[in-house]
């Protein structure tokens, strides 16, 4: 029973985890609206966020990437100090570092410091749409947040445990799930690796080029 448990905790990790993988794509394609020229950028990013608040079945996928950032963040932090107990329990010396990369053996580090920017994103953006009705003008607030040199600080380097993150979660994710055949392990990392690359940079190069421009 235990061991089906770890199984079932294991699998709600993979899948909340590659669920906001796939929540992070429309996000990312949604901050590229923010590159095209001022005053379209401000027409169709407005337009966008508009359609998202009066979408029921937008509202319900956000809900639901709200409780598998829980239940991802919840789970993670379970299977770390089952993994690390039972470590400790099989092993008078650990040799961790020489088995697994520095990534895979900080996975909780990473996730601790992605769950903290997330709650100063909510804070910025959820809670004065939601909370405080500002609705007028999503745009101008953005930009108006990256213009902040603090803000920006914190928002790029964010992007790098992100990136770290999601490079080492997708493949394991797959591999959890069955999806990771040793034919395709090279394959499997490159395309994790190329996932990683392409969200870690966008969210992290998108707020520079707006501070600057």
């Amino acid at each position: 029973m235990e061991f089906f448990m770890i199984i079932f905790k294991k699998t709600i990790l993979a899948l909340t985890g590659l669920f906001i993988c796939i929540f992070l794509i429309a996000h990312l394609g949604a901050n590229f609206l923010l590159l095209l020229p001022e005053e379209q950028a401000r027409v169709m990013y407005n337009n966008y966020s508009s359609a998202l608040r009066g979408n029921v079945f937008i509202s319900v996928i956000a809900y639901i990437n709200y409780a598998c950032i829980l239940f991802h963040v919840g789970y993670a932090i379970v299977v770390t100090r089952r993994n690390k107990a039972a470590r400790n329990d099989r092993y008078l010396i650990n040799h961790t570092s020489e088995n697994s990369s520095w990534t895979s053996q900080n996975m909780m580090l990473l996730g601790a410091i992605i769950f903290c920017f997330i709650v100063i994103h909510m804070a910025n953006f959820w809670f004065k749409v939601k909370i405080q009705g500002h609705h007028e003008d999503l745009y101008q607030m953005v930009i108006d947040l990256f213009k902040d040199p603090i803000y920006l600080a914190i928002y790029v380097i964010a992007s790098l445990p992100l990136g770290l993150h999601l490079s080492h979660g997708v493949q394991s994710a797959f591999k959890t799930l069955g999806l990771y055949h040793h034919r395709y392990v090279g394959w499997m990392a490159r395309i994790s690796m190329a996932y990683a690359l392409v969200i870690g940079c966008g969210f992290g190069i998108i707020p520079i080029i707006l501070f600057f421009r």
